[in-house]
């Protein structure tokens, strides 16, 4: 049976791992969070769209351990790193999580592995910086001692259409024998392989799908402010022109962008476009304009407190909705935070509600906000709130209840379309 290990068991790095397992590969997880670990070890689950039966199976089987210990790398024949690729606080790439997995597994790396980075870069990350850590950690030569490719992570989570097994993986090798070895390699547990000519083409290509959703995530966005202001829905717009079954994509607009992949990513080709002269002022006008967006909420939160005669100064406003994106516990990046700080830093007594993130766990970028948690769900409880924020529309919330029960909504994400509100009650932002 061959041995593979993953390093970083978070929302891309646990469901590949299920996959391999359930192909028949023994895999070994690795994680520097022990809680983690433990969890996996005892078939537990600690991500809310992946139940821990999923996990307990492939434990029970013997094909999926989990450790802390990156001296376990000696035991395998290949290793993808999934590890997270933020920015710094002046959004730039922060590459440290690759470098220093990198540097603490090379030392135990076997002649002949296969090395794959999963996790999202800008073009010539794997053959230069991945690349000169692994060779002077292990004494070894990529492309001929030890084999190193790039396959991009295409991760959905909560999307039950988007299985690992079922999206096709696009891969890049240093060379053709290491892009074999890992073609090899997912041809186990994934339906489709896309080869391509190197391994800058595929950091490339993972690149280009989150620009192109940036970008037109922020023409809605702004179309929004702008059919706002003549009097049109651009809700109803959208659902007009999705009609055209040729040349038209919806995407919709919202309060920001969340999620680890969209709002970061462009900044990585921004920022490696420099060293060779090129300016990226479509990209950047795009990031501008979604980054704006909080503010544009938290204007309209305004808005309709002033109708009702009352600031945001001392209001109490719930915000509904943790997650950056419907029915997951995913927070990674959700504007939800930055609307509780601009509401906040106005004077507003700020709470949330989410059903998936009852508790807020700590974060790199809000780290003010670990530990508080979601308030109950009655009528007394909501009631009690001046406004309700939307921001995340999960599916489990019942907006009829909401209608009945909250004073004044303010709708990012048009949940409240088909609910009998009350005039004047709910208004779009």
């Amino acid at each position: 049976m061959i041995s593979i290990a993953v390093i970083g068991l978070g929302y891309v790095g646990l469901p590949l791992s299920l996959q391999f397992a359930r192909s028949g590969v023994r895999v070994v997880g690795l994680d520097r969070d022990p809680a983690k670990v433990e969890a996996l070890n005892l078939g537990q689950s600690y991500i809310h769209h992946i139940p821990s039966e999923s996990v307990r199976e492939q434990v029970d089987s013997g094909r999926l351990t989990a450790s802390t210990d990156l001296s376990r790398i000696a035991e395998v024949e290949a290793v993808l790193i999934c590890v997270p690729t933020p920015l710094t606080a002046h959004r730039e790439p922060d590459l440290s999580y690759i470098l220093t997995t990198a540097s603490a597994m090379a030392p135990h790396l076997q002649r002949g592995a296969l090395v794959v980075l999963e996790s999202t870069t800008y073009p010539g990350t794997t053959e230069e910086e991945l690349r000169t850590v692994l060779e002077t950690g292990s004494g070894m030569t990529a492309g001929i001692d030890f084999h190193l490719a790039y396959s991009p992570e295409r991760e959905d989570p909560g999307n039950p259409r988007s299985g690992a097994a079922v999206i096709p993986k696009v891969i890049g090798g240093l060379t053709p024998t290491c892009l074999a070895r890992a073609q090899a390699l997912y041809q186990r547990a994934i339906a489709s392989t896309v080869p391509v000519s190197s391994c800058r083409t595929a950091e490339a290509t993972k690149l280009l799908e989150n620009i192109f959703r940036s970008v037109n995530i922020a023409l809605v966005n702004e179309l929004k402010v702008v059919y706002e202001a003549m009097g049109i829905d651009i809700w109803e717009v959208i659902r007009a022109a999705k009609t055209k079954p040729f040349g038209f994509m919806p995407f919709y607009p919202g309060p920001g962008l969340g999620g680890h992949c969209i709002p970061i990513d462009p900044y990585y080709l921004t920022w490696k476009a420099r060293e060779f002269g090129q300016a990226t002022r479509f990209i950047e006008l795009a990031g501008e304009i979604n980054t704006r967006m909080p503010e544009r909420v938290v204007q309209r939160v305004g808005d309709a407190l002033n109708a009702v005669r009352k600031p945001v100064h001392g209001s109490r406003i719930l915000v509904l909705g943790i997650a950056y994106k419907p029915n997951v516990d995913d927070d990674r990046e959700s504007p939800s935070y930055v609307l509780m700080e601009l509401l906040k830093q106005r004077g507003a007594e700020v709470a949330y509600h989410d059903p998936y993130v009852p508790v807020i766990r700590p974060t790199r970028e809000h780290p003010q906000w670990a530990g508080v948690s979601s308030i109950q769900w009655d009528q007394e409880t909501i009631g009690s709130f001046d406004l309700v924020l939307i921001s995340t529309a999960h599916s489990s919330v019942n907006w009829g209840e909401l209608a009945a029960w909250a004073p004044l909504i303010v709708d990012t994400r048009n949940a409240m379309e088909g609910t009998a509100a009350r005039k004047g009650q709910v208004w779009k932002a």
